[in-house]
């Protein structure tokens, strides 16, 4: 689904030289559930802003199916996000004046083959929730929202962007327990980006990332429940 090939990301300050990314080459199969993990700095954000194409990269290939990423201007690349591509993040970003139902719309309404929102509402357990506002609702059920709202435009790829680091450890397992069964269910692939190394647990394939290089892919051939994972 996604190859990289020799991918480099480089910031330049006056004559010094940074790597965010160095030659990075990866794959990423359809339907997979990937972790990449590694502590701050080690560039695991970067690796999934230009995944994504938040962001550029300095040199190397990045594809989606037959599609070449970095030969997309900035308005393909924006149409590719709208088109194929949801985001979660660690904060919410719900908007306040709309209730639960309004704020998944706004999702459903940019692509171009959603899902019935009720049902996803319902596969999350918030179909009594619908017509609630954000602050009448916890953190953990805000975070449902907005995988909810990700989903609801039918993504082929999901990326999580620490999705679980503002919740308590009961919260954030069902939040991945949410994301693993949405996996299964849809078939959709999933990146999650964490320095949690009991989340790896979860995974289909793991990226271990130190220095903007890839230090270790892991296959697990068992993967754990999410409520069964170590937490920490």
């Amino acid at each position: 689904m996604i190859t990289m090939t020799n991918v480099t990301k480089t910031y330049k300050s006056g004559d010094s030289e940074t790597y965010a990314l160095k030659e990075i080459n990866l794959t990423i199969g359809e339907g997979e559930f990937v972790v990449i993990l590694g502590p701050s700095g080690s560039g695991k954000s970067t690796l999934l802003n230009v995944i994504s194409g938040l962001d550029t990269v300095t040199s190397g290939k990045i594809t989606f199916r037959d599609e070449e990423l970095t030969d997309l201007s900035e308005d393909e690349m924006t149409e590719f996000r709208r088109r194929h591509l949801g985001f979660i993040f660690q904060q919410y970003n719900l908007l306040q004046n709309l209730n639960v139902y309004e704020n998944i719309q706004i999702g459903s309404d940019i692509g171009t083959n959603p899902l019935d929102i009720d049902e996803l509402l319902q596969k999350v357990g918030l179909e009594n929730a619908r017509n609630k506002y954000p602050n009448q609702l916890s953190g953990g059920e805000q975070q449902r929202v907005s995988i909810v709202r990700s989903l609801a435009k039918n993504p082929d790829i999901i990326f999580c962007d620490e999705p679980t680091g503002s919740l308590d450890e009961q919260n954030s397992k069902k939040i991945l327990q949410m994301l693993q069964d949405l996996n299964v269910a849809y078939k959709k692939t999933i990146i999650v980006i964490t320095h949690n190394t009991g989340i790896a647990e979860m995974a289909d394939k793991v990226i271990k990332m130190n220095s903007g290089q890839i230090t270790e892919v892991i296959i697990n051939k068992v993967k754990k429940n999410a409520q069964d994972i170590v937490w920490g």
